[in-house]
């Protein structure tokens, strides 16, 4: 028998099917209606057996029927991890006390030309050095991490402060003792006078992936306890993505809201663990925030703590990565003497006099192709290999010098303290 249904522009002839389904009820949905056909021959009913099969079938169909009728929407990533649209509270509840404020004070002499100083300008201006100071505040966030009072912020947040000021969710001030600060990475570490207080869990950076739901508490603008959230937009950030390539950091990216005043504060998971810690806006940008991941602020924090600072590796060289255009611009102000055949590399702009780039013969022109055997094509890839490197400890470059390459070994020594502006 051949059975020929005309839906529309299609049919379906119920001989081409499979036997199996012509023998159990056929279900055809057709895809331009979403249209839902059942058929086929019956099946006698008189055996128990039989009739559990018939009703299994009727329950997929209807299961499927149900499905067609009301397909399901994924929720968005803020509530898919716990499926609860209110885990936020719960987070917040749960590590709300141990966000605090911080406040610092620096003063500022007022700078008095050297030719004020003369006693023969005295007499007509009198004496300068009377002149009020100038006294700088700012204001941050910070959270817990240690019962004992140790707390985690940012290093511009606490930099060249003469009082440091933390504020408890519940109303207490303590002041601050700022134990070390980092400018490469900005991280710094203060303490405070207090036992049993509530800490906040550290989390796992590594593993973080973009989507991922995420929470910031802090205090931003000047207000407190302020509580935002979205989701992780990106890893991997490098500073100068960001306008920050002093910084050896690769930054976390959120569009969870970030405002002045959220700087050093958490940024959390959906199990209320800090994951980095909030640190950087784009001016003029929307949704676009970047924290320090955790596992790179713990690792800083401990050094901090251990001796008031944190020795980066250092080669003494000024970078930029090989482009064409670059290449173009070589050749023709060299006229042809500086030869670079190199298509991708980093290269060497400058050399710090006395620097360990200089006493291993690193040279302005040359190309680095490789560290260790690893290729590098941009500055932040140089610049993460030589954060991992140990002091002393020498990393064997290979490079491009004059279209010929070249093999040196350079022993990295600590990055010298920025001098005081």
């Amino acid at each position: 028998m051949k059975i020929t249904h005309d839906f529309g522009q299609k049919k379906i002839d119920t001989r081409s099917l499979p036997q199996p389904w012509a023998a159990t009820g056929i279900m055809l949905m057709l895809l331009s209606g979403a249209v839902v056909f059942l058929g086929g021959c019956s099946l006698p009913i008189g055996s128990a057996g039989i009739e559990s099969q018939r009703n299994d079938s009727q329950a997929q169909v209807e299961a499927q029927n149900t499905s067609d009728r009301d397909p399901v929407i994924a929720p968005p990533p803020i509530l898919a991890k716990s499926g609860d649209p209110n885990f936020v509270v719960g987070v917040v509840q749960k590590v709300g006390p141990a966000v605090v404020r911080i406040d610092s004070t620096r003063v500022v002499n007022s700078r008095t030309p050297d030719e004020f100083n003369d006693p023969f300008f005295r007499r007509f201006f009198g004496d300068r050095q009377s002149e009020p100071r100038q006294t700088i505040e700012g204001s941050g966030s910070g959270f817990i991490i240690n019962s004992g009072g140790q707390i985690l912020t940012n290093a511009h947040v606490v930099d060249g402060a003469d009082t440091v000021t933390v504020t408890l969710k519940d109303g207490r001030t303590f002041d601050g003792k700022v134990l070390g600060e980092d400018r490469v990475t900005d991280v710094a570490v203060i303490k405070i006078a207090a036992n049993n207080l509530p800490t906040i869990a550290l989390g796992n950076s590594e593993t973080l992936q973009p989507g991922e739901a995420v929470i910031a508490i802090g205090n931003p603008l000047g207000l407190n306890n302020t509580v935002t959230s979205g989701i992780l937009s990106a890893t991997g950030r490098s500073g100068s993505d960001i306008g920050a390539s002093d910084k050896r950091v690769d930054y976390i990216q959120t569009d969870a809201a970030i405002n002045p005043g959220n700087s050093g504060g958490p940024l959390l998971n959906a199990e209320g663990q800090v994951i980095g810690m909030n640190t950087a806006i784009l001016r003029g940008a929307q949704g676009l925030g970047f924290a320090i991941p955790i596992n790179t602020a713990q690792r800083i924090a401990q050094q901090l703590i251990a001796k008031g600072r944190v020795d980066h590796p250092y080669l003494g060289v000024a970078m930029a990565t090989l482009t064409p255009e670059i290449k173009r611009v070589i050749s023709n102000a060299s006229d042809g003497q500086l030869k670079i055949t190199a298509d991708k590399g980093v290269l060497i702009r400058g050399v710090v006099r006395g620097s360990p780039a200089a006493t291993a013969g690193l040279r302005a022109g040359d190309v680095i192709l490789s560290i260790n055997n690893k290729s590098v094509a941009k500055n932040e890839e140089v610049l993460k290999i030589l954060e991992n490197s140990q002091i002393g400890s020498p990393l064997q470059i290979q490079l491009e010098r004059n279209g010929q390459t070249a093999q040196v070994a350079v022993s990295p020594a600590p990055l010298p303290a920025p001098r005081e502006s």
